[in-house]
């Protein structure tokens, strides 16, 4: 069998052989050896939102560190996408979740009242919004029930 291979696979004009068995195994082992090594690892993300609507939605996020609210944003998450917006493992049962629609009409129902900017932004505090520079934006309490991950839908409003 294998001399037939050969055969078949050597160019005969110029007496080279185009497909060496022992060097192709090896070839392969030397390519596929990497992958091993970045073969995933399972879900890194801790809180992902997935935008189940028909828009874009702009996503902010809040939450305590050390003492202190920190706000974030923006995520900008296309319909029927998502987005890891903590890619560690969660420390705060409760996260806080702004999200509007691209005329900045509220996606998310809420109560709680944070800082948020215009444009990309890392608040902390979140008292004196007006007086620092800053927008009050609708806030959302999402309850992680302490979990390690978590993955918000967000849903059009109806």
């Amino acid at each position: 069998m294998m001399d037939q291979i050969r055969h078949h696979c050597r160019d005969r004009s110029k007496g080279i052989q185009l497909f060496n068995p022992k060097k192709t195994y090896w070839f392969v082992v030397v390519l596929a050896a990497p992958l091993l090594f970045t073969a995933p690892k399972g879900a890194q993300a801790a809180f992902t939102v997935c935008n189940q609507t028909a828009d874009v939605a702009n996503v902010a996020i809040g939450e305590q560190v050390g003492g202190e609210m920190r706000t974030e944003g923006w995520w900008a998450i296309a319909a029927n996408r998502c987005a890891d917006v903590i890619k560690s493992k969660l420390s705060n049962r409760y996260i806080y979740v702004h999200a509007i629609d691209v005329q900045g009409r509220p996606i998310l129902d809420g109560g709680v009242m944070l800082c948020v900017d215009t444009k990309k932004f890392q608040i902390v505090g979140k008292d004196a919004c007006w007086q620092r520079n800053h927008l009050r934006g609708v806030f959302k309490e999402v309850d992680t029930q302490s979990s390690d991950n978590w993955t918000l839908f967000l849903t059009d409003r109806h």
